[in-house]
């Protein structure tokens, strides 16, 4: 079959904004879709952190978003990968610190500031004659981009019946804004029906991707199954039971490039399958970079996240008692929550000589917690993927994960009987079932050759972005079949 042309619209991407996976994402994905022989543009912000100009200037448009005369330039750059990036610049939108607010805060003006990225990435289509394959919109900030497509758009000479898939990553996050917007924006008011955008009074931009995208998809199997229940579909659950068949899983993968113990940069050592022995350097390293002492030689415990309670990390502060009565070290790196910072920070004031706690973001120092612990800790409440768990596979780092989402899709339980598995699940999110599991770790670990086969299992899986882009592939096929 011949290459396509792909155009991703994304708020996020690895290394210019990231405050999650779809950053991560946003980077691997087209890096992948390109080594198989397909072109990637992606549209992007320009935030204030990206600097300027952001790359060679590729002209400007009047963006008809609202009543209020907009224009948008764009920035051009093609990656040493071969992925084409479009800087998107409104400066009274994007020039911000932060791509979605300040804190805990949205930014009040977040309706107006992603439909501006998913219209202004069609006008820039649209006034070069470019007409891609199929469009790749992203979680709710892009979740316009294929009603606009339908609204205004559908007869255009260059972009005339352009298919959508509509990823969701996160699905908790649903661009919910008021029953005007449709009138401030300018859409037709028919698409605030509850069979179009309309959202429990209002607009919501993640169910509009959701209705209006020819294929939609999810970031795991198992996330996709558990989306359309009540419990794990927040209000949206029967609308997407409605577009089942045209909902698809598709587990994310991992950059190998940058995650991997064999080169990975940022270690004390590298090592791999075939020889573990230099692990033992990269956990004395990070020991140091905690302030924790090496001896006695105590498992270590590994979080790297934000902490938030959608991870789980409610229950991890609540087993504190628990905790310090096992002999482990544990390490946590990450920001979230104020009450789930202050209680992380008081395990380690409690006990300075094994808990050590990092309220800040590094990359270099995640890199080194994955690969210097023995336990990865992901208690997620729910996960719609995860993609940490799959670096502390790959790092010979054993995960104590909870059974949801895309958790379920990578970690299989150990069976010490047949030497099968590559970590530990617990089903229950409390303190029992997280104590439970990682009993089982800590238990295992008295066994150092089943511990050994374990780690070895693990390093074993392939995870690589190259599958996850062939099924991208089947989707984009799909989508274009459906116009």
């Amino acid at each position: 079959m011949p290459p396509l042309a792909v155009a991703f619209v994304t708020s996020e991407m690895t290394p210019f904004m990231k405050t999650g996976g779809l950053a991560d994402v946003s980077a691997a994905l087209p890096r992948a879709l390109v080594r198989l022989g397909h072109r990637v543009m992606v549209f992007l912000p320009r935030y204030a952190a990206i600097g300027f100009p952001a790359g060679e200037f590729a002209g400007s448009v009047h963006v008809p978003v609202d009543a209020v005369h907009r224009s948008a330039g764009f920035y051009r750059r093609v990656l040493p990968d071969g992925v084409e990036i479009v800087f998107v610049e409104h400066p009274p939108f994007f020039d911000r610190p932060f791509p979605y607010g300040m804190g805990n805060e949205d930014y009040g003006d977040n309706r107006l500031r992603f439909a501006f990225l998913a219209r202004a990435s069609l006008e820039y289509l649209r006034s070069r004659g470019l007409r891609p394959d199929v469009l790749h919109a992203h979680d709710w900030q892009a979740g316009l981009v294929p009603v606009y497509l339908k609204a205004f758009y559908w007869d255009d000479p260059a972009l005339h019946r352009l298919p959508t898939l509509f990823t969701i990553h996160n699905l908790a996050y649903q661009g919910n804004f008021g029953a005007d917007t449709l009138d401030v924006l300018g859409l037709p008011w028919h698409l605030g029906s509850d069979d179009a955008t309309g959202h429990q009074g209002g607009i919501s931009y993640m169910k509009a991707g959701i209705q209006f995208a020819e294929v939609v998809n999810t970031v795991s199997p198992r996330y996709a199954a558990e989306i359309q229940t009540p419990e794990g579909g927040y209000g949206l659950d029967g609308v997407l039971r409605g577009r089942g068949s045209d909902l698809v899983g598709i587990l994310n993968g991992v950059d190998y490039g940058e995650w991997d113990p064999r080169h990975d940069r940022h270690l004390a050592a590298t090592y791999g399958p075939e020889d573990l022995a230099a692990k033992a350097e990269c956990k004395r390293d990070l020991l140091r970079a905690f302030s924790l002492a090496p001896e006695p030689d105590l498992p270590v415990v590994g979080i790297v996240s934000r902490l938030v309670s959608q991870k789980g990390f409610d229950i991890v502060v609540g087993a504190w008692y628990d905790l310090l009565q096992r002999p482990i070290r544990m390490v946590v790196l990450g920001t979230g929550e104020p009450e789930l910072e202050s209680g992380f920070r008081s395990l380690a004031e409690r006990a300075p000589d094994r808990f050590g706690v990092r309220l800040t973001y590094d990359e270099g120092l995640a890199h080194k917690v994955i690969a210097g612990c023995d336990i990865f800790l992901m208690p997620s409440r729910f996960e719609p993927c995860g993609l940490t768990q799959m670096y502390s596979l790959r790092y010979g780092t054993v995960p104590v994960v909870r059974a949801t989402g895309g958790l379920v899709d990578t970690v299989e339980p150990w069976d010490p009987a047949t030497g099968h598995g590559t970590g530990f699940r617990f089903d229950t999110a409390d303190g029992t079932g997280l104590m439970w599991a990682l009993d089982q770790a800590l238990g295992t670990m008295k066994d150092p050759l089943g511990w050994e086969q374990l780690m070895r299992n693990g390093m074993a899986r392939d995870l690589s972005w190259d599958r996850s882009a062939e099924q991208y592939v089947a989707a984009y096929r799909q989508a274009m079949a459906k116009v």
